[in-house]
């Protein structure tokens, strides 16, 4: 099987990509895959480190700026040479503004075309190619009528390295041990990605400030560059995180996975990736959905949630420690309903979106006589 991914911009976009590939190569060893990219985004990292070869053409998301959108239109050229030369059985979009000129050329060029959206608000892409790709894979149902002029649509989830199995006791209490936690006090696990969130982290500073007594266990991913401002935040307020036994504050956490399974309650950002991870933890979550992006496609996301009785929401804008606060004392004190949010998580969870874009990948060859 010879197969084109296109994936760009941000790890949302790329990672589903990558997993998508690493799944041909298990069931088809001998499969050839390359992603078509941009110069500029996390592909140039990820990809290679992933062992798969990037091509790269110009692209960029349609809008106003003329210059941008004829670098798009030369994209589409440029993808349609890339494509002729490698000669795939499929293209596979995994959403984000790459996906437009390399899915249009390999239309044109009478491939089989598919797109992963990740998000229940289907990006501009998305809309874009609905009516010229053979299947679209969702990872929210919610997706589906936003999409009408599809084709195909299939619900898929997202694919994601996440091990849903429960920590075993003797890892619990090592974990305890290590970050230094109290065994009988909920723990509230506090992220805004992989480069912390400027919003989050002052909130918390803010909820610290006010709170200096707890009565939860408070883990910040605060970012590697932010952290040093909110450790320097916090002493400019006399509060020294290493003497209070409620607040543990990290640049980043290596082991994400493991932390997560021991906390009680998530509060992060709610893109399509961190949704599925929740989801398939089974763990009630307080979203502060990113604002300024394409659709309010976060709000959208964490509103899934949010409507089975899963997470809650604050809007970035109404965010403060006192709010903060009060909606996790909120969560955490009805202990009937923090088990029921977490067990709806799990309602929604997908746990083999591999397997069944596998089998899309398959029935759309299939169906082209590939």
């Amino acid at each position: 099987m010879r197969v084109i991914i296109a994936a760009a911009g941000t790890a949302g976009h790329i990672n589903p990509g990558i997993s998508i590939a690493n799944k041909i190569k298990k069931e088809n060893p001998n499969s050839e895959i390359i992603f078509i990219g941009t110069n500029r985004g996390l592909e140039n990292d990820l990809v290679p480190k992933a062992g798969y070869k990037l091509e790269r053409i110009e692209a960029y998301g349609l809008g106003k700026n003329m210059v941008k959108n004829f670098k798009t239109f030369t994209g589409f050229f440029q993808a349609k040479k890339i494509i002729k030369k490698f000669k795939p059985d499929i293209i596979i979009g995994a959403g984000g503004y790459i996906c437009g000129p390399v899915i249009l050329a390999g239309h044109r060029l009478k491939l089989p075309t598919m797109l992963h959206e990740s998000n229940a608000f289907p990006g501009k892409a998305t809309k874009m190619l609905a009516g010229i790709t053979d299947t679209i894979l969702i990872s929210f149902e919610d997706a589906r009528n936003r999409i009408p002029k599809a084709k195909k649509v299939v619900l898929t989830g997202t694919p994601i390295q996440v091990n849903n199995k429960k920590i075993g006791e003797n890892q619990k209490q090592e974990l305890i041990r290590e970050l230094k936690l109290e065994e009988d006090k909920p723990v509230v696990l506090i992220f805004g990605g992989s480069q912390g969130a400027k919003k989050i982290n002052e909130a918390v500073i803010e909820l610290i400030s006010q709170n200096k007594n707890l009565d939860y266990q408070i883990i910040l991913s605060a970012g590697e560059k932010q952290y040093e401002n909110v450790i320097k935040e916090l002493k400019d307020k006399n509060i020294d995180i290493s003497t209070n036994k409620n607040i543990k504050i990290f640049p980043y956490i290596y082991n994400m996975g493991e932390v997560e399974k021991l906390s009680d309650v998530l509060v992060c950002r709610s893109g399509a990736m961190t949704i599925a991870e929740i989801s398939i933890l089974g763990k009630p979550a307080i979203f502060i959905p990113l604002p300024n992006v394409s659709n309010d496609h976060q709000t959208y996301n964490a509103k899934a949630l949010e409507s089975i009785n899963a997470a809650k929401i604050i809007k970035n804008d109404e965010l403060t420690g006192k709010n903060l606060d009060n909606m996790i004392k909120n969560i955490i004190a009805d202990k009937y309903n923090l088990k029921l949010m977490g067990e709806n998580a799990k309602k929604i969870a997908i746990t083999d979106a591999e397997d069944r874009i596998y089998r899309e990948i398959e029935q759309l060859l299939h169906k082209r006589g590939k």
